[in-house]
């Protein structure tokens, strides 16, 4: 059982970037220390405050717009935790690049990576690259066939509908062998059995979806991986809102402000992505936002929140972890980014030295 969280890096009114930057790494290393077993680094690209009437849509500031980079840094600042990309947003990057630059991180690390890819679920990153999101998923596809065939051949030569490569020599290659482990994002529910199709190990989470659609799309990941001979091949993961007190009370009441604003920010990109050419149906995305747009937050303590004392986290992790047949469970430890970091902390110690073992038994 894999318990690890993911780090978005976000920085609050009133901080400073370099303020962010030292408070991951203080995240990072405190989750080393209380001896979980992985870090899972974000993608985010333009992440100032915004409003929701922006174009590019609401957001919470962040300073990870490069995470191989950060996962570099961190690999110097630990010894044992592994280092995932949660997840490397593959479209927006030349393939080789990202192949030599993972492959880099494999080997500084000593073999910690865990290459978490992805196409991200809304357009606005692609806004500022310049690439048509209506092209993300060939894009995907054909960038992840380039930098596993790159790690797994002496030599490459690929002729792609968006790169083409004759003979190339790609260094360095990974610690890991063949490479690293690669785990897909599947936020949308046609995503999950085009992983399953690939024989890849899936990540989800419980922003965009409840308990029951998890499980229905963990179905449909299963049912591809044997109908295509990956039976023995793949696991999932899931990412979990995630809050820690001394008593329930504590975890439950400490984070809702800032889990409340967060669903109703991500009930608005919902909306504002609904047109967008290259994304999953309007009507499934116009469905989530009517849904999250009036959700209580009693309602998202129900089944999309772990909240509470570590007896209760635990329990309710538990209960997921068998109903939906995890392989690991991701934290997010600041859900809508405005707990202060002593908070984030003392939630992360807590998940650690009370949580995690439970989960381990």
């Amino acid at each position: 059982m894999h318990v690890g969280l993911v780090m978005e890096c976000d920085f609050r009114q009133g901080r400073t970037q370099e303020e962010a930057f030292q408070e991951a790494f203080t995240i990072a290393e405190t989750a080393e220390e209380r001896g979980l077993d992985g870090v899972w680094l974000a993608e985010r690209h333009f992440a100032m405050h915004r409003t929701p009437t922006d174009p590019m849509g609401a957001g919470i500031p962040s300073v990870v717009s490069v995470p191989l980079v950060w996962a570099s840094a961190i690999a110097a600042r630990t010894k044992r935790i592994r280092i995932g990309t949660g997840v490397s947003v593959l479209p927006l990057c030349h393939p080789i690049r990202l192949a030599e630059e993972a492959a880099t991180v494999d080997q500084i690390s000593q073999g910690r990576l865990d290459f978490g890819v992805g196409r991200s679920g809304f357009p606005r990153s692609y806004i500022g690259y310049g690439i048509p999101y209506a092209e993300s998923r060939e894009r995907f596809q054909e960038n992840l066939e380039i930098i596993t065939q790159a790690w797994n051949n002496d030599r490459l030569t690929y002729e792609g509908k968006y790169y083409s490569f004759d003979n190339l020599c790609v260094m360095p290659r990974p610690y890991q062998k063949p490479h690293p482990p690669i785990r897909i994002a599947a936020t949308t529910s046609d995503t999950f059995p085009m992983v399953g199709q690939l024989g890849y190990s899936v990540v989800s989470g419980l922003r965009g979806f409840d308990i029951p659609e998890v499980a229905k799309n963990m179905e449909s990941y299963r049912q591809a991986l044997k109908d295509f001979g990956h039976e023995n091949k793949g696991d999932a993961y899931l990412r979990v809102p995630i809050y820690v007190g001394e008593t329930d009370q504590q975890g439950i009441e400490e984070p809702r402000a800032s889990t409340v604003r967060s669903y109703q920010r991500l009930a608005e990109n919902f909306a504002a992505s609904a047109g967008a050419a290259g994304t999953t149906a309007s009507e499934e995305r116009q469905q989530r936002y009517e849904r999250l747009s009036n959700v209580t937050y009693e309602e998202l303590l129900e089944d999309r929140l772990a909240y509470g004392s570590p007896d209760t986290v635990a329990k309710k992790l538990k209960n997921l972890i068998s109903e939906l047949g995890l392989a690991g469970v991701i934290m997010e430890p600041n859900v809508g980014g405005q707990l202060t970091e002593q908070q984030v902390l003392n939630s992360i110690r807590l998940y650690g030295e009370e949580v995690a073992p439970q989960l381990r038994k």
